[in-house]
């Protein structure tokens, strides 16, 4: 049996298909709709499309998996920017993975029109093309990812997409994530699911700010995140719940004046206990000694206890927490 043999695909609401990750117990996708998730979660949170004018975009997608959010970027910036040079780097740390989205033919029920750059990524792990250069880099993310800031690249969106965090710890670390941020241009912004207290923490700590994205198949929002200046929320700067509008898909010039603000409960979310981050001080931890040390630091805190604050909160909204 090949590596490729392990993964059979799933069938999630959007008709699009996902695997699950016997490694990780979790899919790679929630059953709503693997599609949607890539341009609802991440493409459309680091505005690709208003950036698409540019004539060079560069993209990092950490955790590559089985390319869906790779691809749905290509699609949508050339939607409207055929001549758009774009430069991506994508982290995987299992070849297979896209390999088996590509043998399965994952994207046939897209109508998908680059399968052959995906396929030649996933195989080769290089495209140089006229209009792209795509690199997949196969190996611990946290290994990787130095690589990435050696060679000087600067991206103008980040999509974090691993395993969740009681799973992947190793990913949403404070330093692991302080290495992405030294990869966003100062413009740029990064997305990712998650809105656990634990991964907002880690990306104050590495100097952003932070910003609530829209639920999409789930109640829990997500989050987008860029360099302090951008409009979003930092580590204490707090605002009202008062709702700003988002810049106007017509307003390309301004793509990141404004991060969507979190509400009062998220805001208070990052006083508790599990607002407490995973730590990685070398960045080569397993993750049973990431977790234990994140715990025994909850056990020893005096934030109120995350229990207390969801009780609080319960019966104002159904706030799922990680």
């Amino acid at each position: 049996m090949s590596d490729l043999d392990n993964f059979t695909p799933k069938p999630t609401a959007d008709g699009s298909f996902t695997f699950f990750s016997h490694e990780f117990g979790e899919s790679f996708h929630s059953h709503y709709g693997a599609r949607q998730e890539s341009f609802l979660k991440f493409v459309g949170p680091t505005q690709l499309q208003e950036r698409a004018n540019k004539p060079t975009l560069r993209l990092l997608d950490v955790c590559y998996g089985l390319g869906y959010n790779t691809a749905a970027a290509l699609q949508a910036i050339w939607a409207v920017n055929p001549n758009c040079y774009i430069e991506v780097i994508g982290l995987e740390m299992n070849a297979a993975v896209p390999q088996a989205a590509i043998a399965h033919d994952l994207f046939d029920n897209w109508g998908y029109e680059y399968t052959q750059i995906l396929t030649q990524l996933a195989f080769k792990h290089q495209v140089l093309q006229h209009r792209l250069k795509a690199t997949l880099l196969i190996g611990d993310a946290r290994n990787s990812i130095k690589f990435v800031n050696n060679s000087g690249f600067q991206a103008d969106a980040i999509f974090l997409d691993p395993f969740s965090p009681p799973h992947c710890p190793q990913l949403w670390t404070v330093e692991f994530i302080k290495q992405l941020s030294m990869s966003l241009d100062v413009s740029g912004l990064l997305a990712t699911y998650s809105c656990a207290a634990a991964v907002r923490t880690a990306l104050l700590a590495a100097g952003l700010e932070i910003g609530s994205t829209p639920p999409v198949g789930r109640k829990t929002p997500g989050t987008v995140a860029g360099h302090q200046g951008v409009g979003g929320v930092g580590e204490a700067q707090f605002v009202n719940e008062q709702q700003i509008s988002p810049p106007s898909p017509s307003s390309p010039s301004s793509p990141s004046s404004v991060l969507p603000p979190l509400s009062q409960a998220e805001h208070e979310h990052l006083l508790t206990r599990a607002a407490i981050a995973y730590r990685d001080p070398q960045l080569c931890d397993t993750a049973d000694v990431i977790l234990r040390r994140r715990q025994q630091e909850q056990q020893a805190s005096f934030l109120e206890p995350t229990s207390r604050w969801r009780k609080r909160w319960s019966s104002k909204s159904q706030l799922e927490i990680v």
